[in-house]
């Protein structure tokens, strides 16, 4: 069997993955085009260290045709159909060279990681392996072999790392969306450099089987994407239990999955921008925007923070890399580079006790961080304080380093998530990012601040110079259960806390269909309505609002008899979980439809 060749509509650079599917539905486009797509890439591109050959391609078209068969041609069931990502040249791919940047280490891959996996079986076509600081050891873009990346702004300035081909070529777009990995902040120092959105999710989601580790208790498979909504999309893809990873966890479901829309925002007390006024201007800029969009924001002690940050390159962790590269630094310690090698010979000389009393203040210093924490929403902050030159990298390359770091080395050591967003321009035209960190878990509601953050600010893509595109509706994310309420669970009632406790958010007020009848229950405490269908019936004031889905049980466990949850029908035709109340309870109950919501009937009682 042959892939057929033919003429295409081409995509354009910048494209979203809303852009690749509809030009697959609409017929525009056939997954043929990758291959001379892949063929338009500069083979002297420093961002690559290995680009797909024709063949390669072929296969995968191949092997997407035959997964379109087995789902009787619905694209639907393929939600990455036919599009290209690139991954770190530290993730394997069957029949790929791995090399972590390094020549010496470089082995031939004979199956997938596990995202990979994921990836390719909704569809996805792998297209390259993206240049990396060796070993994933910096956050600069300049320690390889294979070149520096540039940044895809300036030349002259730096891309970030270590994940720094994987954001080249997404900010550039010559993918759609990437992986990287993010240990001390690979996976957003990058994505603030280039305007592009880097996704660090809950230490665990993500499986890391067959990803070359750096810190492999702290490691995570990261996503870069043009948009917010690309790299929630990609990371559900990507998101699950890996038994064949020692370190990947279940998800909780515990956590909300959105954010209400007066955020509730950490900022430091003290920020750090290490003279770089440009930088800081920036930050003051995007406060002033989230501010605008309702957010509250509150200074915080960033001195726990601060001091986790310094552990992970100036304390014993630093040989949790040691061990990753130990192979190699024993036997050709000359194939790696000299800044690299620099830093993980310091791991071979802390001792286990050094390690414990290590980890015993880890343990102290992420308790007083999660402590800090308490009550906000999530922790704002610089992407990083600081953009260097190329040049003046080659002078400092340890100290600025660590500069990028001031706001993302803590982050996996205190078992956070991370969403970094672009967030403007600043006075030269290179690009300033934010960063909104939450507790573990908490990753979708990050996408759906970051989500509106964007339409906010509608910045053109990376690098591309496309226009932001318009915002898609919200849909129910993963997680969670949308739930009805129609009386005293309804905001600014007395039972509304019973949601709010449990994490539950408020998505919008909308009604039922016109087939519900509404009652005034008698000698409930606090006064309670019951909602029953009905021939003869009104549209009924309701407000839906998402629970985590581990809360759920707790919530309805509370719910007094006559009431329970059903499933209740709305305007426009969904179907929700909602209070529902049992028939015998109504014969006496005072029918109050008219009202056409309990707010407007309470109110009547408070005007009698």
């Amino acid at each position: 069997m042959e892939f057929e060749m033919a003429t295409y509509d081409a995509p354009a650079p910048g494209w979203t993955l809303t852009h690749w599917a509809e030009a697959y539905a609409q017929g525009h486009m056939d997954p043929g085009v990758l291959l001379d797509w892949v063929a338009g890439y500069a083979r002297d591109d420093a961002a690559w260290i290995t680009v797909a050959a024709p063949e390669q391609i072929r296969q995968q078209l191949l092997q997407l045709e035959q997964q379109l068969a087995d789902q009787g041609g619905d694209r639907a069931r393929l939600p990455l159909y036919g599009v290209p990502f690139a991954i770190k040249d530290n993730i394997d791919a069957a029949g790929w060279p791995t090399s972590a940047a390094c020549p010496a280490f470089t082995y031939e891959a004979t199956q997938d990681a596990t995202v990979v996996s994921r990836l390719k079986a909704a569809g996805a076509i792998l297209v390259g392996k993206t240049n990396l600081d060796q070993f994933a050891t910096g956050l600069v873009g300049t320690r390889s072999p294979f070149g520096e990346v540039p940044n895809a702004f300036d030349p002259g300035y730096v891309s970030g790392g270590s994940s720094s081909g994987s954001a080249s070529v997404v900010a550039r777009g010559l993918v759609a969306f990437s992986l990287g990995t993010d240990t001390a902040g690979s996976g957003r120092v990058p994505a603030g450099f280039n305007n592009i959105v880097g996704l660090k999710p809950t230490k665990g989601w993500l499986p890391t089987t067959g990803v070359v580790p750096a810190c492999r208790t702290v490691d995570c498979v990261s996503v870069f994407a043009l948009t917010a909504e690309d790299a929630h999309a990609v990371v559900e893809v990507l998101a699950g239990f890996d038994p064949s990873d020692a370190y990947s966890r279940v998800h909780p479901n515990t956590a909300p999955v959105a954010i209400g829309r007066a955020p509730r925002l950490a900022v430091p007390a003290v920020l750090e921008f290490f003279g770089d006024t440009q930088n800081q201007a920036a930050f003051q800029a995007a406060t002033a925007h989230l501010s605008a969009l309702g957010a509250h924001l509150e200074p915080i002690d960033f001195t726990p923070f601060k001091a986790l940050a310094e552990q992970l390159y100036q304390g014993p962790w630093v040989a949790e890399r040691t061990v990753a590269v130990e192979a190699t630094l024993r036997s050709n310690p000359e194939a790696i580079h000299p800044v690299v090698r620099s830093i993980v010979e310091n791991g071979l000389a802390y001792s286990a006790c050094d390690a414990y009393k290590a980890e015993y203040l880890r343990a102290e210093l992420s308790r007083q961080i999660q402590a800090a924490l308490e009550g906000f929403d999530a922790l704002l902050v610089p992407t990083s304080p600081t953009l260097r030159t190329r040049a003046e990298m080659g002078e400092e390359p340890v100290l600025f380093n660590a500069q990028f770091g001031y706001y993302t080395n803590f982050t996996n050591l205190a078992d956070l998530c991370a969403l970094a967003l672009p967030a403007g321009f600043r006075g030269d035209g290179l690009p300033a990012g934010i960063t909104l960190i939450a507790p573990a878990w908490h990753d979708r509601a990050l996408v759906q601040l970051g989500k509106r953050w964007q339409a906010h600010l509608a910045l053109p893509l990376g690098a591309t110079g496309q226009p932001a595109p318009a915002p898609r509706p919200a849909t129910q994310v993963p997680g969670c259960v949308r739930v009805a309420v129609v009386g005293a669970h309804l905001t600014g009632m007395p039972l509304n806390h019973q949601l709010s406790s449990r994490g539950a958010v408020l998505v919008e007020q909308t009604t039922t269909c016109a087939d519900y009848r509404l009652y005034a229950l008698p000698g409930t405490v606090p006064p309670k309505p019951g909602l029953a269908r009905a021939e003869a019936g009104a549209a009924i004031i309701v407000e839906l609002w998402d629970i985590p889905l581990a809360r759920f049980g707790e919530f309805v466990a509370e719910i007094p008899s006559p009431l329970g949850i059903g499933n209740l029908t709305l305007a426009d035709g969904r179907s929700v979980k909602g209070f529902i109340c049992e028939p015998w309870a109504l014969a006496k109950a005072q029918d109050i439809t008219a009202h056409g919501g309990w707010r407007a009937y309470i109110a009547s009682l408070a005007n009698a």
